[in-house]
């Protein structure tokens, strides 16, 4: 049996994944909604030494009470750090890391160094970096209010009361979350991976192709037949604007499809064996 394990993004909790959790559940599959430490009913046990270790222990005990023999990681937004130093720590326990709209992290960077070197949507860097100089007490970091800019593409499918729902269970995240740098030690350089875009909130396969292409040694590994890729036609928010699609799709990355990119410039469909 395959146990997904869902993890939120920046200042998010568990609940942000019920619905494609349910789903999941519905098929026969196992799912675990993850609350990193500080986040949704977990947010009083932050403190100003919260950080990324802190988060990367939380999936490393998760898995560690899993009992299912597949496991797959699924990560959203900020989730690809801490799911990634988990996996590192537990690679004999990981068959997949999915990435769901998720930045791509790199041993040695933190979130908001990754941020400030790479994000190319200037509102939202702009954005993320002025909260994190603002964090309340020199260590909250506070989500994003309905006033401030947004791409209003990102929220494409979201409903108004999920919106409502979205902005009221938000929690301030210890900015040491972002601070700290991954660490990683190779433990997931042959694991599969999946990638899965949201074409409404930003480029798809066709940026990963385009990557490739550039001849860039960090990007190279993308054209490894590890990897796999899907896109959902819908904003930030696939849990919340297209659970049943979402689910199928991590069905699917769990049986090894997706769409592979070579060094080549092609690419191809991979479906898995009947």
């Amino acid at each position: 049996m395959t146990a997904f394990v869902l993890v939120p993004g920046t200042h998010m909790g568990g609940w942000l994944w019920r619905e494609v959790a349910d789903r999941l559940r519905e098929t026969g599959a196992e799912a675990y909604e993850a609350t990193l430490t500080g986040m949704g009913d977990r947010r009083h046990l932050a403190g100003p030494g919260t950080d990324l270790e802190t988060h990367i222990e939380d999936l490393v005990q998760l898995i560690d009470h899993v009992d299912a023999r597949e496991v797959v990681l699924v990560a959203h937004c900020y989730g690809s750090y801490p799911v990634l130093g988990a996996a590192d720590r537990r690679p004999e326990r990981v068959s997949r890391i999915v990435y769901v709209n998720t930045p791509l992290p790199q041993d040695g960077y933190s979130m908001l160094g990754q941020v400030r070197e790479q994000m190319q949507d200037e509102a939202t860097r702009e954005g993320m970096l002025r909260r994190a100089e603002e964090a309340e007490d020199g260590w909250r970091m506070m989500p994003p209010t309905l006033e401030e800019p947004r791409n209003s593409a990102s929220l494409t499918g979201v409903s108004e009361d999920a919106l409502v729902r979205l902005n009221r269970l938000a929690a301030p995240q210890p900015l040491g979350t972002f601070t700290q740098p991954l660490r990683l030690s190779g433990g997931t350089a042959e694991m599969p991976m999946t990638g899965v875009f949201c074409t409404e909130s930003g480029p798809g396969i066709a940026m990963v192709e385009a990557l490739v292409a550039t001849g860039d040694p960090r990007f190279q590994e993308l054209a490894d037949p590890r990897w796999g890729f899907f896109e959902l036609a819908t904003g930030h928010w696939p849990m919340l604007s297209c659970p049943d699609e979402l689910a199928g799709v991590l069905h699917r990355a769990a049986a090894d499809e997706g769409r592979r990119v070579t060094a080549g410039g092609q690419d191809a469909d991979r479906v898995a064996a009947a």
